[in-house]
C-alpha cells in the first residue's frame, strides 16, 4: 500500500467514525480506536503496513506533549500546589505501587508491573475536562481537585517517558541504564532551558518581523520537531523534547498564537496515533481472555476510585466530594496509550488485556460521571444535609423579595445586569457555582448565593413562584434548556430571557420557551456598526434610528412604541406603533378568540393582553377575550386604527 493510499484510508475511516461518535456524544478517541481495530490486520486487514502508520502517528504524541508543555505554567502550579503535589503526587505514586504489587502476585515481573502502574495511573484529561466544562463544575470543590490531579498526571508523563524504556532492560543493567537516562535528561534539559529561554524570545521576534503566517507556522514546526530530534539523539524520547519546546514557548508572548496554529496538526496526528493503538487490538485473542479483561477493568476502576477517594477524604475533602473525585478519575486516559507504546518486550496477552481494559474504561467514563451525583446522594447521608443548608440559605436570601429577578450566573454579564437592576430599584437574587465569587460578592452586599440554577429545588428556593422574570446570564444552551424546562413546569407565565453566544441556538431556545434570546454576536455587531458609522460622519440620530430599527426587527419584545405628543412626526414611520385598546362592556370582540378576529388581515397583530393586572406577552390564537381586557396592538397607524374598530364596533 502506498503512503497516499494509507493516509486516505486512515482519514476516510476516521472521519466516518468520529462523526458517528460525536452524534452519540461519545469521545472521538473511542472512534479512532474502533477504526484501528476494524481496519487492522486482526479484522478486515486493510492496513498492511502498520509500521509506516505508527511512524506517522508518533508525531501525534510529539504534538500532544508540545501542547502540554505550552499550557505549563509555574503560576498555575503554585496556585494549585496543595492539590497538584499533594493529592496528584500521592495518587500517581500509590496507584503505581498498588498495581505493581498486584502484577507481581499474578507472576508479572516487577519492572513490567511498575510500567503498567504508570500506564493505568493516568486519567483522560481531554474527556474529563470537557465533561467538567459541560456541567459547569470547573470551579466546584471536586472540579478543582480533579483538575489538580490531571495536571500532575500530565507532568508525570515526562519522567515516566524516561523511566519506562529503562525498566525493560535486564535487572543487572537496570540501575546503570536508569542512572544514565536520568543524567542525560538532566544535562539535556538543563542546556535547553538555560540557553533556550534567552534564544527563544529573540528567535520568535526575528520570525514575527516577516509578518507571514506561513513562516510563523513553519517556525513552530521547526522548533517542535527540532527539539524533539535533539532529545532523541541524546537517547531520550521525541515526546520529551516536544514538551520542553512547548514549555519554552509558553514563557513568550506568542503562546496563544502558537497554540492556535499547532492545534490542527495535533488533533489530526493524535487521531492517527489512536488509530494505530486500535490496530493492536486482536479480537481473536480477546475472545478467550474476556474474563481477564473484565477482571482487569473492574480492578482498575475499583483500585483507582478507592485510592483517590481515600486520599481526597484524608486531605480534607467532604465525603461527597471525595466520592465525586474518585468516580471522575477512576477510568484510564489517553496518556496510558502513549506510555503503553513505550513498553518493549511485553507479553502479547498482557498487552491485549491492558489495552482493552483502557479502551473500555474510557468508554464507561461518561456514564460513570453521569450517575456520580446519584451515587453520592445515595451513599453519603451528609449530602442531604449540605443540600438542605444550601437551599435554606437561598430561601433566606429570597424570602423578603417579591416581583424580583432571578439571575442564573453571576459572571461579568450577571454582575453588569445586577447593577442596572439596582439603579432601577428592582430586587434580584443571583445563583452561581463559583464559591470564591459568591463569597466576595456576598461580602460586598450583592444578593448572590451558591446554587445550581439547573436544579428545580434551587429555583424554587430563589423565589421562582414570586419572581417577575428569570434571566440566564450564561451562554450555555444545555443549562438554559434545563432552566426553561423547570420554569415551564412551575411558572409557564413567567418570562425567561436567555443569553446566547450567537444565533445558532435561537430557534432551539425559543421552542424551549424563552421569551427572548439575546445573541452576543448581534449586539457586538450593532455596537461596532454604530461607532463605525459615527466615525465616518453619519449623524448620530440616523445611527440611533438604524440601530433601533435593527433591534426592533430582531427582538420581539422591542418591537413598536407607544406614540405620544412629544414624538416627532418624522419618527412615526420608523417602526410599528403600539396602541392599547380597552374592551368596555358591549365591545364587539368580547367572547371571541384572536383566531376568529383575524386581525392579521389588517396588517396588525396582538402584542400582549392585560387581564386583571396580569400581562400576557404574545398570547395564543385560541385566547378568548373578556370584558375589561386591555389589548395591545402592534402595527402601522392605519392598520392599528382598523384593528381597533374591529375590536370595539359590532
Amino acid at each position: 500500500m502506498s503512503a497516499l493510499s494509507l493516509v486516505l484510508l486512515l482519514l476516510g475511516a476516521s472521519v466516518l467514525a468520529v462523526v458517528i461518535f460525536r452524534r452519540f456524544n461519545l469521545p472521538p478517541v473511542l472512534g479512532y480506536l474502533l477504526v484501528g481495530s476494524i481496519i487492522g490486520p486482526h479484522a478486515l486487514n486493510l492496513m498492511h503496513d502498520v509500521h509506516r502508520a505508527e511512524y506517522l502517528a508518533e508525531f501525534g504524541v510529539v504534538f500532544l506533549m508540545f501542547s502540554i508543555g505550552l499550557e505549563f505554567s509555574l503560576a498555575k502550579l503554585y496556585a494549585m500546589k496543595r492539590i497538584v503535589f499533594g493529592l496528584g503526587l500521592l495518587q500517581v505514586v500509590i496507584t503505581m505501587a498498588v498495581i505493581t504489587a498486584i502484577a507481581t502476585l499474578f507472576g508479572i515481573r516487577w519492572q513490567l508491573g511498575i510500567a503498567l502502574g504508570g500506564v493505568l495511573a493516568m486519567s483522560s484529561t481531554a474527556v474529563i475536562s470537557k465533561l467538567l466544562a459541560e456541567r459547569l463544575q470547573l470551579d466546584s470543590p471536586h472540579g478543582r481537585e480533579i483538575l489538580g490531579v490531571l495536571l500532575f498526571q500530565d507532568l508525570a508523563v515526562v519522567p515516566l517517558l524516561v523511566l519506562i524504556p529503562s525498566l525493560t532492560q535486564p535487572p543487572e543493567k537496570l540501575a546503570v541504564l536508569l542512572g544514565v537516562a536520568v543524567l542525560k535528561a538532566i544535562v539535556v534539559l538543563s542546556v535547553i532551558l538555560v540557553f533556550g529561554q534567552k534564544l527563544m524570545r529573540k528567535w520568535f521576534h526575528f520570525v514575527a518581523r516577516a509578518k507571514s503566517s506561513e513562516v510563523f507556522v513553519l517556525n513552530v514546526l521547526l522548533i517542535t520537531l527540532g527539539l524533539a530530534t535533539l532529545t532523541q539523539l541524546a537517547g531520550l524520547s521525541l515526546a520529551l523534547g516536544a514538551f520542553v519546546a512547548g514549555m519554552l514557548i509558553s514563557e513568550t508572548e506568542y503562546r496563544l498564537q502558537v497554540e492556535e496554529d499547532i492545534k490542527p496538526f495535533r488533533d489530526v496526528l493524535m487521531g492517527l496515533f489512536f488509530v494505530t493503538i486500535g490496530v493492536k487490538l486482536d479480537l481473536h485473542i480477546l475472545v478467550g481472555l474476556w474474563w481477564q479483561v473484565l477482571l482487569t477493568l473492574l480492578a482498575l476502576l475499583a483500585v483507582k476510585a478507592l485510592i483517590v477517594g481515600m486520599l481526597s477524604w484524608r486531605l480534607g475533602a467532604t465525603p461527597g466530594n471525595a466520592i465525586r473525585s474518585a468516580l471522575w478519575l477512576c477510568a484510564g486516559g489517553e496518556f496510558g496509550f502513549v506510555l503503553l507504546g513505550e513498553i518493549a518486550r511485553m507479553p502479547k496477552t498482557v498487552e491485549q488485556v491492558i489495552l482493552t481494559a483502557l479502551v473500555l474504561s474510557m468508554l464507561l467514563a461518561p456514564f460513570i460521571v453521569q450517575y456520580s451525583e446519584k451515587l453520592v446522594v445515595r451513599f453519603v447521608a451528609s449530602e442531604w444535609l449540605l443540600r438542605s443548608m444550601q437551599l435554606t440559605q437561598i430561601a433566606a436570601q429570597s424570602m423578603g423579595t417579591e416581583k424580583h429577578a432571578i439571575i442564573c450566573g453571576f459572571g461579568r454579564n450577571g454582575q453588569y445586569l445586577a447593577r442596572f437592576l439596582n439603579q432601577e430599584n428592582i430586587g434580584y437574587i443571583a445563583l452561581d457555582l463559583d464559591p470564591d465569587r459568591v463569597r466576595e460578592a456576598a461580602a460586598a452586599g450583592e444578593t448572590v448565593v451558591f446554587g445550581d440554577a439547573s436544579r428545580k429545588e434551587a429555583l424554587i428556593a430563589a423565589g421562582l413562584m414570586r419572581a417577575s422574570v428569570v434571566i440566564i446570564a450564561m451562554s450555555d444552551t444545555p443549562l438554559a434548556e434545563k432552566v426553561l424546562h423547570h420554569v415551564n413546569a412551575l411558572r409557564p407565565d413567567l418570562p425567561v430571557v436567555v443569553r446566547a453566544t450567537d444565533e445558532r441556538d435561537l430557534e432551539r431556545l425559543e421552542k424551549a420557551g424563552a421569551a427572548e434570546v439575546v445573541p452576543e454576536s448581534l449586539e457586538a455587531s450593532l455596537m461596532l456598526a454604530s461607532h463605525a458609522l459615527i466615525l465616518v460622519g453619519i449623524p448620530v440620530n440616523r445611527v440611533l434610528k438604524r440601530i433601533r430599527q435593527t433591534r426592533s426587527e430582531r427582538y420581539r419584545l422591542m418591537r413598536g412604541f407607544f406614540h405620544g405628543l412629544s414624538d416627532r412626526e418624522d419618527d412615526e414611520d420608523s417602526q410599528p406603533r403600539l396602541h392599547s385598546v380597552w374592551l368596555t362592556p358591549g365591545a364587539a370582540a368580547i367572547g371571541k378568540t384572536l383566531a376568529e378576529l383575524n386581525l392579521a388581515r389588517f396588517g396588525c397583530e396582538v402584542s400582549a393582553i392585560r387581564r386583571r393586572g396580569i400581562r400576557a406577552v404574545e398570547p395564543a390564537p385560541e385566547t378568548r377575550l373578556d370584558a375589561g381586557d386591555v389589548v395591545v396592538l402592534l402595527g402601522e397607524p392605519e392598520a392599528v386604527s382598523a384593528a381597533e374598530e374591529k375590536l370595539l364596533r359590532k
